[in-house]
């Protein structure tokens, strides 16, 4: 064993946390591994004297001994055998795993748990706002009841995999080296069905379209989801089953626009009832209500209904709805209403700057502008 400061030989000082332990053991593994010093065995050696040394900061127990004793301290407590081939090549497994792609150790590996689902779930408006439950078709991996998700035969059981022992990985040599890879022969589980379930077929699911109910709450919006913890699909031999996601999607309205929690419509009134003012009828999604329309409203106009929007699902406030009135032209007239317009708009034309103000203000600065490009 190398008698040189651990810490030294990594860089690191003494109060260094485990991470940095650790990247500084990988910096060095990297520069000095043989693989890339071509045989050079004064490198060989230096990478040897950097294994040794992470292999002691790692350990507790061993950095514990070697803070207090040394060298001296970490020989005593493993009865003065330094580190043998099998300790290198299980700690070649573990970290060169991340940096040449070799497996980790910690045994077999652990039953998968199961993959989520999303589930798309268009609404109409009135749905979306109000809320509703309903009821879907998911289909998806479900625990085999037949064997209670072991995917062995019932009455049988899994037995140890005589390959890798029940570890799940085995070890490749070359030469001086080692790397834990996933046990072929049991794909990493560690155990092997040697008499699987007829129904599942040996893998503790089966797929099935299973029917939900889900509850809506009221005020939800296009990308909203909802979480069904433990819908989604089964695990592996018994492992739990992942969460179901059902995304909403507000389909058009043919009166309404959403923008949050505001609702938007557009509604068409007389020229009578724009001149005049009055009250007329306003949809809304409780019913219709009554809109005062006042005197002289021009095309555009945006009227709001406080608090007759939706209400917020992650909120109590509620948003508004916001009427634009279109002022229609009437079409198809009679002799009799073309007369009554004509005489109508002799009127309007005779005080024009009274009853046409925005006409007036046109038609001058159209004046301006053409008299200034004569000049």
């Amino acid at each position: 064993m190398s008698k040189r400061d651990c810490y030294e030989v990594l860089g690191v000082s003494r109060s260094a946390t485990e991470k940095e332990v650790k990247k500084a053991y990988k910096r060095l593994a990297m520069k000095y591994h043989p693989d890339r010093t071509k045989g050079d065995d004064a490198l060989e050696e230096k990478f040897k004297e950097v294994k040794e040394a992470y292999e002691i900061l790692n350990d507790p127990q061993k950095k514990a001994a070697y803070d207090q004793y040394g060298h001296e301290g970490v020989n005593q407590s493993h009865g003065g055998g330094g580190f043998g081939q099998g300790d290198f090549g299980d700690q070649f497994g573990d970290i060169f795993g991340d940096i040449f792609g070799g497996g980790r150790r910690g045994g077999a590996q652990r039953p998968q748990q199961g993959s989520d689902l999303r589930y798309n779930m268009d609404l109409t408006l009135e749905e979306a706002v109000k809320g509703i439950s309903k009821e879907i078709q998911v289909p998806t991996l479900v625990h085999c009841e037949q064997c209670n998700g072991s995917g062995a035969k019932k009455g049988t059981q899994a037995k140890t995999c005589g390959t890798c022992h029940g570890q799940g990985q085995v070890q490749m040599r070359q030469g001086f080296f080692a790397v834990n890879q996933t046990c072929p022969t049991c794909r990493g589980k560690g155990k092997i069905i040697t008499d699987p379930c007829h129904k599942c077929h040996g893998d503790g699911r089966y797929e099935r379209s299973k029917t939900l109910s889900v509850k809506i709450p009221a005020g939800v919006d296009t990308g909203d989801r909802i979480r069904l913890s433990g819908e989604g699909e089964a695990g592996e031999h018994g492992a739990p089953a992942g969460d179901l996601y059902v995304q909403m999607n507000v389909r058009e309205h043919e009166v309404f626009v959403r923008d949050g929690n505001n609702l938007y419509c557009e509604v068409p009134i007389s020229f009578t009832e724009a001149a005049l003012g009055g009250e007329i009828e306003v949809p809304t999604l409780d019913g219709r209500v009554k809109l005062k329309i006042s005197s002289e409203t021009q095309s555009g106009r945006m009227y709001r209904m406080r608090n007759k929007g939706v209400k917020s699902v992650r909120s109590h406030s509620t948003g508004d709805l916001m009427c634009k009135v279109i002022v229609e032209t009437p079409v198809k007239l009679s002799s009799k209403q073309r007369e009554l317009l004509k005489e109508f708009e002799a009127l309007c034309s005779s005080s024009a700057k009274k009853n046409k103000p925005k006409s007036e203000s046109f038609l001058k600065s159209l004046k301006t502008f053409f008299d200034d490009l004569s000049s």
